[in-house]
């Protein structure tokens, strides 16, 4: 306590943490395997691409169509999914098939919609 018994801090000593002993290494006859670097997992897997579009509502509105027969199997698609899919299924149609089916679609001005 000081002069106006007003108690003052007391500094503590520091406390040196103990170290255990340092353990002898013993030479062993058999070697030790070192551990094998990890290899990274994305070695496998393709990059993806983010990218944005439009398209008219109807076709908009077919993909919810298409998710909901595909829950009525027991099948949870994502719409990048069931586009995927598509883009696969007309991969492998034939050069006038795929003007066919290109030809039935309505043309849209590209670019982003204006507001409303």
């Amino acid at each position: 306590m000081t002069e106006n018994n007003i108690p003052t801090k007391v500094a503590k000593k520091p406390v040196a943490k103990k170290v255990p002993a340092a353990r002898k290494r013993v030479a062993s006859k058999t070697p030790v395997a070192k551990p094998e670097k990890k290899v990274k997992k994305t070695e496998g897997k393709e990059k993806v691409v983010r990218d944005s579009f439009t398209m008219p509502k109807a076709d908009y509105d077919i993909i919810a169509e298409i998710k909901q027969k595909a829950l009525k199997t027991g099948l949870h698609v994502k719409k990048s999914e069931l586009l995927r899919a598509g883009l696969h299924v007309l991969g492998k149609l034939s050069a006038a098939q795929l003007k066919q089916a290109m030809s039935s679609l309505e043309k849209i001005k590209t670019g982003r919609p204006k507001k409303a």
